[in-house]
């Protein structure tokens, strides 16, 4: 029987001029891939420069621009390829593994490396007074060894075959992943940024509602009315004692930061849930119910995977005027 890739019509399938269409598509994902890569590296290069980003919860935004840098360098490339070939895998069965592994790893590191930021930002909000900068960066540390290495474990599973991923036959390489994995790293990082933000949402509307209205009140023991004349009379006051507090019509700084940072994390979990969750819900029916979903939904579903890589640092530091001065200032030193 013949191969399947040895047939001479797919073979024209495969070769077939490139049209408009795909050069179009091959354009936008390379522009894809390079703006992922210069702005976390950016983002980097920024933080290493600023020494007032050497501290949490700057140690957390790098650890997820160089989950996303690696996304960008070491497997947006390879798969930019595959889908080249009529995603068609032609190159050697280590590489596809590697491929796939680099793939797994990355991926799962950006999305626990979202969570963990959900989670500080959570924390920092919500217990402002036992979060110190101290427990902080112990906790924002520990949060980045487990990122890593959940993520480390969870990427091998391939090269033991949990999952196939490579068919010589069919010249097929594709990232798979098993339950296991899906629920490692998608569905319980979602879990967790879905329950923070509602927790979040919770502490915000709670403090809009008990916000308390602030005054001056004197508490009067005694007093009496001297009229020195009918146009400037005069009324003397004997206080024991009186509640002062302060009366702010604005909001306060902590609260302009806090609503700011419960924004900034509704969006980076939006966006999250957005590109992630088409992949992973395919992943996850397909061998439940053994469908076949068409190659092209997958390599979109994938590549909008990918493009969470491009919209953390996009979102992160919108919402951070320290980075925008940042930036500026950097430019500005360059020119």
């Amino acid at each position: 029987m013949t191969q399947p890739y040895k047939n001479s019509s797919e073979y024209g399938n495969v070769y077939r001029p490139q049209t408009v269409f795909s050069v179009l598509t091959f354009t936008l994902l390379a522009m894809l891939m390079v703006a992922t890569f210069f702005w976390n590296m950016l983002v980097l290069v920024t933080i290493l420069r600023v020494r007032t980003f050497h501290r949490v919860p700057h140690n957390l935004v790098a650890s997820m621009a160089i989950s996303d840098v690696m996304v960008a360098a070491l497997v947006m490339p390879l798969s930019l390829v595959h889908e080249l070939n009529g995603r068609r895998w032609k190159l050697a069965q280590v590489l596809c593994q590697v491929w796939i592994s680099f793939d797994v790893l990355c991926c799962t590191a950006s999305i626990w490396n979202v969570t963990a930021i959900a989670l500080d930002r959570y924390w920092s909000i919500t217990r402002h007074l036992e979060y110190t900068l101290k427990t902080r960066k112990k906790i924002s540390n520990v949060m980045i060894g487990l990122t890593w290495l959940l993520s480390s474990v969870i990427s091998l599973s391939p090269l033991f075959g949990w999952g196939e991923t490579y068919s010589e036959e069919d010249m097929e390489c594709q990232p798979s992943y098993t339950i296991f994995s899906t629920f490692g790293a998608f569905y319980l990082p979602l879990c967790v940024v879905l329950f923070v933000y509602w927790k979040i949402y919770k502490a915000a509307k709670f403090r809009i509602g008990s916000k308390r209205t602030n005054t001056i009140t004197p508490v009067a023991e005694a007093g009496e009315v001297k009229e020195a004349s009918r146009q400037q009379p005069q009324m003397v006051f004997t206080v024991r004692h009186a509640t002062v507090t302060f009366q702010t019509d604005s909001e306060t700084w902590r609260e302009q930061k806090e609503k700011r940072a419960a924004l900034m994390v509704g969006i980076l979990i939006g966006v999250f849930v957005l590109c992630w969750i088409p992949f992973f819900l395919t992943e996850l029916i397909t061998p439940l119910c053994s469908c076949h979903i068409p190659p092209i939904w997958k390599s979109v579903f994938l590549w909008l995977g990918y493009s969470n890589s491009f919209f953390n640092p996009l979102i992160y530091t919108a919402f951070n005027k320290n980075y925008n001065n940042a930036f500026r200032n950097l430019f500005s030193r360059q020119r």
